[in-house]
């Protein structure tokens, strides 16, 4: 008798700014039974250090395999993980990482606050897991190009949104249907 084995759970990184119910990682992990989100950060907040902890808070509550769900600076809140830590991850969806290493655009954290805080240099190392970047080609917070060299660097698998912003509510993104297809191929669904 073979046994079938559990769907990995489903972890949504949000970045800096993402806790709210507009959001598509919000709109899916209301949909999909069972998936968890990284608690919000209270205290230091732009530190790389406490968002990476908790993380890997949130993993230590799940057994079993895990595809992680990222947005923005949750992005590079996974390849900082992934540098520091070995458990195994089934897949993530990377959704528009910003190119911290270019100015950003007003109201955003500036490169010194970035690198004070440990975000920079941005790790480049191969991803110990399979995972698909998706990427927009008007996204404020980072050129196509920048995120395509990520994407290479990290071993992704690259997909071009088109112009999509930043891939959240500001860009007219709630819901973002092409999550799920995403998450379902991680996830190893129809195999």
């Amino acid at each position: 008798m073979s046994t079938v084995a559990p769907p990995p759970a489903l972890l949504i990184v949000p970045g800096l700014r993402d806790h709210v119910p507009e959001h598509w990682q919000t709109v899916l992990g209301n949909k999909l039974p069972g998936a968890r989100t990284v608690a919000p950060v209270t205290t230091d907040r732009l530190s790389c250090d406490v968002q990476v902890a908790a993380l890997d808070e949130a993993l230590s509550e799940i057994s079993g395999p895990v595809v992680l769900v990222a947005h923005s600076v949750g992005v590079i809140t996974v390849a900082h993980w992934a540098q520091r830590h070995t458990r195994p991850i089934q897949g993530a969806l990377l959704a528009t990482p910003p190119d911290l290493e270019t100015p950003m655009p007003e109201g955003h954290p500036n490169r010194d606050d970035l690198g004070a805080n440990g975000w920079l240099p941005v790790p480049r190392a191969p991803l110990p897991f399979p995972s698909i970047v998706a990427a927009s080609t008007d996204d404020p917070l980072a050129g196509f190009a920048p995120v395509a060299a990520l994407a290479r660097a990290w071993g992704s698998r690259l997909v071009d949104l088109g112009p999509v912003g930043h891939l959240n509510p500001a860009a007219g993104y709630g819901e973002w249907p092409q999550a799920e297809q995403y998450v379902r191929e991680l996830s190893g669904e129809g195999r």
